[in-house]
């Protein structure tokens, strides 16, 4: 059931105008005509998904059990909330949680999404680390404290075909990176269109036709594949900071992502695919999506850990805010369906959270019908409420003065009263909403021990390190981790004794030490092969290989003796054939490269040096 999505220019057509009378039980309006009727439609669009949705899954699952006594799983491949709203489309999104037909998702989260430009301290430009980062990190957070499964998807290639092999390289891996940092998530699909990667011509490097994957890079690709499978690891975050900021965002975000114009419908749409074509013509303020990405870039650029938080959810999980300490929240890009939503919000301030709002009441959407401007709440509040901020801290007790921190139980608030959009348009900006979340916490804490910027993000799962050193931070020098480290982006999978990362570059590397096998038995570091019956005898050790027909393999095992000799036969040839093989002696591995064959499979014999 592949991405629900609806632009948010449509809500023309006459079936979606009875609809509109049947939901909201008055005549249709035209979307573009007012703030509100924009909304009102997408917030049906968004409805009408989940209904069909629910309608299909459930009656396809009875008939399975009915007709095969099978039961039938539904996962929904969809794009984040980020990139959804970021590209003005509209989806059920966490609406599908609340369907017990639905069983997961698939986070279509790829270098075509992640490359999307955004602005930050005034520069509009790619950051596509930063942008799957938090693309990633909102899906990972849509499954949180639910049976569902989220799986997370990588695509070496994407819709748009004009650019360089080099280009969609350095943009996947930077994907993949972002990924594996949130370990809330284990399970990916690695290669969703096998054949337009290893098949497909792309862009020449010198502008001069097409070609086909380097071999090089068709093996770095193979690795990280089959590395990908062995993520359920435990996590070791001694380089993350304890300070983990929620950045709250809502499915209400989609419902709102068009200028009003009572003449014409607003800009076209965007896919990704022709950047250039709708800057020419489409609105590139709305498209920046700055409101969201002021609030979010300037604490991720200095690597505090950011996790977009869903806030939909917040009613339906009484414990779902537990895990954070800090809270960033701006109704200037969307707005709480649901008055209640404050309730949990304040008690979780309350109970020793720090809440950052920034918003001036500007967005025009605040005057939309909603339950904050029913006739009753504005009796109970003078002059009415302007925004549902207004109901925010009423519900918190407190008239907050501007840029202070105020004590609310044992937490603390902070009211920044801007729009987040005017934070992404300078330095001074992005430090504003730093300093903000600085002096919230610190106030909490009585110091500022907590707060403590870095210039890269690093994690560690099982034997695996993840790293991406960020530019535009705090610092332009490298970062060392220390080895020995086998690099699993190199096709040699060298070892090094040190990895050093320059500000841009992501890296994922196994530690040999901490991966080696207790019993310093054979075993698999990686492969750009599926590795398969792996036996080890007096003589040496011997393996399958699997893997796509015709393309250079790779694989690096423990190995407690330098061997001796090494030679593989292919599946459509039964004579052997000698193979490359590289000895190190200091780690006790060894690399062997071999070719599939035409047939796909290999078989891999290795003999043990003297004296074994």
């Amino acid at each position: 059931m592949e991405e629900p999505e609806f632009w948010v220019n449509g809500g023309y057509s006459e079936a979606f105008k009875r609809e509109w009378q049947l939901y909201y039980k008055e005549p249709w309006t035209a979307p573009h005509t007012s703030p509100e009727a924009q909304y009102r439609a997408s917030k049906l669009k968004a409805y009408l998904y989940t209904r069909v949705l629910d309608r299909l899954c459930a009656e396809m699952k009875d008939y399975a059990l009915k007709r095969y006594d099978r039961v039938l799983r539904f996962y929904v491949p969809t794009h984040s909330l980020v990139n959804y709203t970021q590209w003005r489309i509209v989806s059920p999104q966490s609406q599908l949680i609340e369907l017990p037909s639905i069983d997961g998702y698939i986070a279509q989260i790829w270098t075509g999404t992640s490359r999307t430009p955004n602005v930050y301290e005034g520069v509009r430009k790619e950051r596509t680390f930063e942008t799957a980062y938090l693309e990633y990190g909102v899906m990972q957070e849509l499954v949180r404290g639910t049976d569902r499964r989220m799986w997370f998807l990588h695509d070496p290639i994407e819709d748009n075909p004009n650019h360089t092999w080099t280009d969609y390289q350095q943009n996947y891996l930077k994907t993949v990176v972002a990924s594996l940092l949130h370990p809330g998530v284990a399970h990916y699909e690695v290669s969703p269109w096998p054949r337009r990667i290893f098949k497909g011509s792309y862009p020449a490097e010198d502008g001069r036709g097409k070609e086909r994957i380097p071999p090089e890079y068709a093996t770095t690709l193979l690795q990280v594949m089959h590395t990908l499978g062995n993520m359920e690891q435990n996590v070791h975050q001694a380089d993350e900071e304890p300070l983990q900021v929620g950045l709250l965002i809502a499915d209400s975000a989609m419902f709102q992502r068009m200028k009003s114009d009572p003449n014409a419908p607003g800009a076209g749409k965007y896919d990704g695919t022709d950047p250039e074509g709708f800057l020419e013509t489409g609105d590139t303020e709305l498209l920046d999506f700055s409101p969201f990405y002021g609030l979010a870039l300037p604490l991720i650029k200095h690597g505090i850990p950011v996790r977009p938080v869903q806030l939909d959810n917040v009613r339906r999980y009484s414990s779902y805010l537990s895990s954070y300490r800090v809270l960033v929240l701006s109704y200037e890009f969307m707005k709480p369906e649901y008055p209640d939503i404050h309730n949990a919000l304040a008690q979780w301030v309350r109970d020793g959270g720090a809440l950052i709002y920034v918003g001036d009441d500007s967005d025009p959407y605040h005057n939309i019908r909603h339950w904050w401007n029913d006739d009753r709440l504005r009796n109970e509040a003078e002059g009415g409420l302007r925004s549902p901020r207004e109901h925010l801290f009423t519900q918190l007790g407190v008239r907050p003065v501007k840029e202070q921190v105020h004590a609310v139980g044992q937490g603390a608030l902070t009211w920044l009263e801007v729009n987040p959009a005017e934070l992404a348009l300078s330095a001074a900006g992005a430090d504003r909403l730093r300093q903000a979340v600085k002096r919230t916490v610190s106030f909490l804490r009585g110091n500022d021990a907590d707060w403590k910027p870095k210039h890269y993000y690093k994690l560690q799962r099982g034997p695996y390190v993840i790293a991406s050193v960020l530019e535009e931070s705090v610092s332009r020098k490298p970062l060392v981790i220390p080895g020995p480290l086998v690099d699993l982006f190199d096709p040699k999978l060298r070892v090094l004794e040190q990895a050093i990362l320059e500000p841009g570059r992501q890296g994922l590397h196994f530690d040999v030490t901490a991966g080696r096998p207790s019993d310093h038995q054979v075993a698999v570091i990686a492969a750009s092969s599926r590795i398969e019956e792996l036996i080890q005898t007096e003589a040496g050790f011997h393996f399958s290989a699997r893997g796509p027909a015709n393309l250079r393999a790779s694989a690096r095992l423990y190995c407690p003796t330098k061997p001796l000799s090494a030679h593989y036969a292919c599946q459509d040839s039964s004579q052997p054939v000698s193979m490359a093989w590289d000895w190190d002696s200091a780690t006790q591995t060894v690399l062997l490269e071999y070719e599939h064959g035409n047939g796909n499979h290999a078989k891999v014999h290795v003999s043990w040096g003297e004296g074994s």
